[in-house]
């Protein structure tokens, strides 16, 4: 199942890179948001370290629902969805391999948010960068792992498209609050109840990665 899901995630990557207009169009989105709530405040204004990580990690998400349909909108002309699901191995393959090229475009994304962070609204690391790190990593795994399930069920039809925007912002609050909590911790240098958060996004990881192991193959197998 590795070895497939790291075959997928190859193709995947390969195919976006090259002809999807998703990548820059999340890029952009992000970008566009992060400015955006720049000229909101007064000039001269500081920007508090939580609002600065709350219109991070929106970007990351949005951008996150932009990646997973183009990745799933990949397979869906000429029966390509019945080709991968005919393939020896586990249809958690597909879960896996589509999460893992999602999760390295979304770190790719936000490696292009966090400078205009800085740039735009003044911000600085004064925390642990380790503790920054291992929440981009808990969190963007969290993320893929819904993405990817969600954007299975997702595809088919432009009406049920529109489904994982609606579907995942309820879903993801926790993952959100326990971002913007620790992360306005690590720009502020106040990381205080950092470790309970911590164990928020293990959960939320916990649970949504056992959910697309389980149903992944009945959603992405079904047909309208």
């Amino acid at each position: 199942m590795i070895r497939a899901a790291l075959c997928i995630a190859g193709k995947d990557l390969t195919l976006v890179c090259r002809r999807g207009a998703a990548l820059p169009q999340s890029f952009l989105l992000g970008l566009l948001l992060i400015f955006i709530f720049s000229l909101s405040g007064a000039p001269g204004e500081q920007v508090s370290a939580q609002a600065a990580a709350a219109v991070f990690w929106l970007s990351a998400l949005f951008c996150q629902v932009l990646i997973f349909n183009a990745l799933y909108a990949l397979e869906e002309d000429d029966g390509q969805r019945d080709l991968l699901l005919l393939l020896p191995c586990p249809a958690q393959s597909v879960w896996l391999g589509k999460a893992l090229a999602g999760l390295l475009l979304l770190l790719a994304a936000q490696a292009v948010f966090a400078p205009a962070l800085v740039l735009f609204l003044d911000q600085s690391l004064e925390g642990s960068a380790a503790e920054g790190l291992l929440l981009l990593l808990l969190a963007d795994l969290g993320l893929a792992a819904l993405g990817s399930l969600l954007g299975a069920l997702a595809q088919g039809q432009a009406s049920r498209e529109s489904l994982l925007s609606i579907i995942i912002f309820p879903l993801l609050l926790p993952l959100l609050l326990a971002a913007i909590r620790i992360g306005a911790g690590v720009l502020s240098g106040r990381g205080e109840g950092a470790a309970e958060w911590f164990r928020v996004l293990i959960a939320f990881d916990a649970v949504f990665a056992a959910a697309g192991l389980v149903l992944f193959g009945a959603l992405y197998g079904a047909r309208e």
